[in-house]
């Protein structure tokens, strides 16, 4: 890909700030755009700040009572509990932006190939509610915006996020025009699953090779099943052996593979792909950065 066609979306309001002693890893936001500078793989024109996605996009996948909650700062406190993070005007303006940033990423792609947001993966959000980090569906937002625009037809959700994505499998439950892929931790959150197109729950403690070899099985299959003319893709690097909450045991190089291995599936396909971060939690931020910035780096080369 030309450098001059690479598209990440990132504003400084990705990092939020929250209590002291808050175990969701914020600096994390501000690190990766700083790395794939200082590394040379971007330039600064490369950073494009989202607008906030109108709220007439949200409540095409999210519940009026709930956005509602969100822009008023309604939320009860079990709400919030169940969120992870205090409510706030500058919460739910990150929120809407990332959301934006994930529908910019998509309209890039069918012209580019590929972008990538810098957040975004928020998988665990609900048409009605949030949860797990999660406040609005990034991916099911831009989904359901370019469906309706009628500029893709069939989309694919690919979700190698350690969890599975619970909230992305219940909005697109009934809609066949959204094919909706979770390879996640089977004994870990979320502890009741919905149901996806295709899950693939791993073992605690599955390896590199093992977790590498299931998804060299499962893509090309996903893809002649789908027939998908568009991917977004939640690259969460909360498989990796180092993560707190993972249980798996993937190597920093396994994980780069898998993105590898996405991407050169896809690109082989012609199918454009979006690409949101997902989570991450090793306790070395540093860990964390390097498998992100892994993603775009193979992103880049690609596509």
């Amino acid at each position: 890909m030309k450098a001059s066609n690479r598209f990440i979306a990132f504003d400084p309001i990705y990092a939020h700030p929250l209590p002291p002693g808050h175990r969701f890893p914020m600096l994390k936001y501000e690190l990766i755009p700083e790395q794939l500078l200082y590394e040379g793989i971007i330039t600064e024109e490369a950073l494009v700040s989202p607008a906030s996605c109108p709220t007439e996009l949200v409540l095409k996948t999210h519940d009026a009572d709930y956005v509602q909650k969100l822009l008023e700062q309604t939320l009860s406190a079990k709400e919030q509990r169940h969120i992870g993070f205090p409510q706030s005007e500058a919460l739910t303006k990150r929120e809407f932006i990332i959301t934006q940033g994930t529908i910019d990423c998509a309209r890039h792609a069918l012209q580019h190939g590929v972008a990538l947001n810098v957040a975004g993966g928020t998988h665990h959000a609900f048409a009605d509610r949030g949860e797990g980090f999660c406040l609005l569906n990034d991916v099911a937002v831009a989904a359901n915006v370019l469906l309706e625009e009628g500029t893709i037809k069939q989309a694919i959700v690919i979700d190698l996020d350690v969890h599975q994505g619970n909230g992305t499998a219940k909005l697109f439950e009934h809609n066949p025009k959204v094919f909706t892929f979770s390879m996640h931790g089977r004994h870990n959150y979320p502890f009741h699953k919905e149901q996806s197109d295709l899950d693939v729950p791993l073992e605690d403690g599955t390896t590199t090779d093992a977790y590498l070899e299931l998804l060299a099985k499962h893509l090309p299959l996903l893809l002649e099943k789908a027939q998908p003319d568009f991917a977004f893709f939640i690259s969460g690097v909360d498989i990796l052996e180092t993560d707190k909450f993972g249980k798996l045991k993937v190597s920093k190089a396994g994980c780069r593979e898998r993105d590898r291995m996405v991407f050169s599936t896809l690109k082989k396909a012609g199918i454009p792909c979006a690409v949101s971060m997902g989570g991450g939690y090793s306790p070395d931020i540093r860990d964390i950065v390097e498998a992100h910035c892994n993603t775009f780096k193979e992103a880049f080369s690609i596509y």
